[in-house]
């Protein structure tokens, strides 16, 4: 009689785990997104706030936010008017991931230069406005997004009745890296030009940067002074405003020097420096400050 061997061929081996790692696939593939995990709500509240910004603290949920978290805002009257358009903040992990109830403060008006998706074109806040903010901790691959959290209203500062501004002079030596006896008088840690966001260090190197015939530096010198003079609570007229925005727009995605190497014909922009250095200087808008002094080059 023969006998059956108990030894495995080793093609059925192979074939029994091929069929075996199909089948185990097919399952997950198979298993429907609503079956997934859904991480836990974080929550959100308000810290501190500034005439343009608005700080707020986020705390995850028992099941924390190993992808980061998207913070959600609009103003409380569109939001009570039912059309709210709400801008979004994409903060990534691994820097935002956050551990079951852990917390991080968050600066809603001034955003860092990476591991942050913003959707809104103006980032700054307006002033004296109420402001409604949400959040929720983002998708893994294996959790679902959570739910939103709860309604948070928060308030920027009152605006300022007049303010006044620096010169360009004030601004490089009551900068990140102060002068003689002077300390860092900056109002943000980062500014952005065109659609670029350039650090505090990186906005003094283009401040320090010489003009050399690019009009890409001379309207960045201005243009920084002016969102500097804003945010430090300087009134500025509609003129101004327009000038910023339209100054905005020609940079684009250009990189300014020394950052990058890119140019703009001084004719283009000599209308818009004009503007923006009789805002700095004093000559329109609030007037500048009475401890300033205007440097003349």
């Amino acid at each position: 009689m023969q006998l059956l061997s108990s030894h495995r061929s080793p093609f059925l081996v192979q074939t029994n785990r091929m069929l075996l790692g199909s089948a185990v696939l097919a399952m997950v593939m198979a298993t429907p997104w609503s079956a997934l995990a859904q991480l836990s709500a974080p929550s959100i509240g308000c810290a501190k706030s500034t005439h343009t910004t608005i700080w707020v603290q986020v705390c995850a949920g028992a099941s924390g936010a190993p992808a980061g978290f998207t913070i959600e805002w609009t103003t409380l009257e569109a939001y009570q008017g039912g059309t709210p358009d709400f801008c979004k903040a994409y903060y990534k992990a691994p820097t935002y991931a956050l551990e079951p109830g852990e917390c991080i403060y968050i600066e809603i008006g001034n955003f860092p230069a990476s591991d942050v998706e913003v959707t809104c074109k103006v980032t700054e806040l307006l002033c004296d406005t109420a402001y409604v903010f949400r959040v929720y901790a983002n998708a893994t691959q294996t959790e679902k997004q959570s739910p939103y959290s709860g309604i948070t209203v928060c308030y920027t500062e009152p605006c300022p009745k007049n303010g006044c501004t620096h010169t360009l002079g004030y601004w490089k030596i009551h900068s990140p890296i102060p002068t003689g006896n002077n300390v860092n008088e900056w109002p943000v840690s980062s500014l952005i030009l065109g659609t670029v966001t350039y650090t505090d260090l990186q906005l003094l190197a283009i401040l320090n940067t010489s003009v050399a015939g690019n009009g890409l530096i001379s309207l960045a010198h201005q243009l920084i002074g002016a969102k500097l003079n804003i945010a430090n609570g300087a009134s500025a007229p509609p003129a101004v405003l327009a000038a910023i925005a339209y100054a905005d727009s020609l940079i684009g995605s250009l990189v300014i020097p020394p950052i990058g190497t890119d140019y703009l014909s001084p004719k283009s922009v000599s209308g818009l420096i004009t503007i923006l250095t009789a805002y700095n200087e004093g000559i329109i808008g609030p007037g500048h400050c009475p401890d300033d002094v205007i440097i003349v080059k």
